[in-house]
């Protein structure tokens, strides 16, 4: 499932394409032809993202909200639009460009009322400059489930996937089974703010390279990682291989029912 910075991505695209233009829309497939009949025709006033949420506000104040899942994709590219091929949920046509949405888990139309039910249940967005680290911190100390978890639920903080919740707690030295209540305030904050930067690295290059200049390969003279998943990463799909700080072996988990990888060494048991 795309993470959080590829959502933003897809918003930042939208908001270059179609952002304060005119849009046609259709659904291809069929699936979401009435919402469609409802977007054709109207400004797409902006484009927004909530952690894995993208949001397309229209100038009658509803907005296309979009949840990929773990199948679905956008593709972009210019007018005119070729014939759709496969399941094309949605397509946006603008004055030079379109966009085809294929497979999404949720593509819907919501009132405003259902946008503001939908960031409410969303944890803050470390991307996102309303982003409030303690509203997550609040949920964070007061409970026993490991901090591995509560980074991947979506209530808690919203954005971060598998790679950024490995990646995230190896950069601080975390150990992923610690529970939330056992992290301190500080470490927390320093989670959150290498979140951040790593994200919108994440926004800008599109992909996820984690590692720090000291780390990569041609700093250390060893081959580049090969991983449709993303880049130069220190723990990530790395199980059984020496860790890049210390040399000891990677080793993985499964936590709630997600593989999760770690480095015993320079994550400890109880650090936090």
């Amino acid at each position: 499932m795309p993470e959080g910075h590829t959502v933003h991505r897809l918003a930042a695209e939208h908001q270059r394409m179609f952002g304060g233009r005119v849009v046609g829309a259709v659904s291809p497939q069929g699936r979401f032809a009435e919402g469609a009949a409802a977007v054709d025709g109207q400004v797409l006033e902006g484009a927004d993202a909530h952690g894995k949420h993208l949001l397309l506000r229209l100038a009658d104040e509803r907005s296309v909200h979009v949840h990929l899942g773990i199948y679905g994709k956008y593709v972009f590219g210019g007018l005119p639009a070729p014939e759709p091929v496969g399941v094309v949920r949605l397509r946006l046509t603008g004055e030079a460009h379109h966009a085809d949405l294929r497979g999404p888990n949720v593509c819907e139309l919501l009132e405003p009322g259902g946008v503001k039910l939908l960031r409410d249940r969303l944890g803050p967005d470390p991307l996102r400059a309303d982003g409030d680290p303690g509203r997550a911190w609040r949920r964070i100390s007061r409970t026993r489930t490991p901090i591995a978890v509560l980074l991947m639920d979506q209530s808690v903080v919203a954005g971060p996937g598998n790679i950024y919740r490995a990646e995230v707690l190896f950069r601080q030295g975390v150990d992923p089974r610690l529970p939330g209540r056992r992290l301190s305030a500080e470490r927390w904050g320093a989670i959150w703010d290498d979140l951040a930067v790593l994200m919108a690295e994440g926004v800008r290059a599109g992909r996820i390279d984690t590692v720090r200049p000291e780390h990569t390969p041609e700093a250390m003279g060893r081959p580049p990682r090969v991983d449709g998943h993303g880049g130069e990463v220190y723990v990530y799909r790395r199980a059984g291989q020496p860790c890049l700080v210390c040399g000891g072996v990677v080793r993985t988990v499964e936590v709630a029912s997600r593989n999760l990888f770690w480095c015993p060494v320079c994550q400890p048991p109880g650090r936090g």
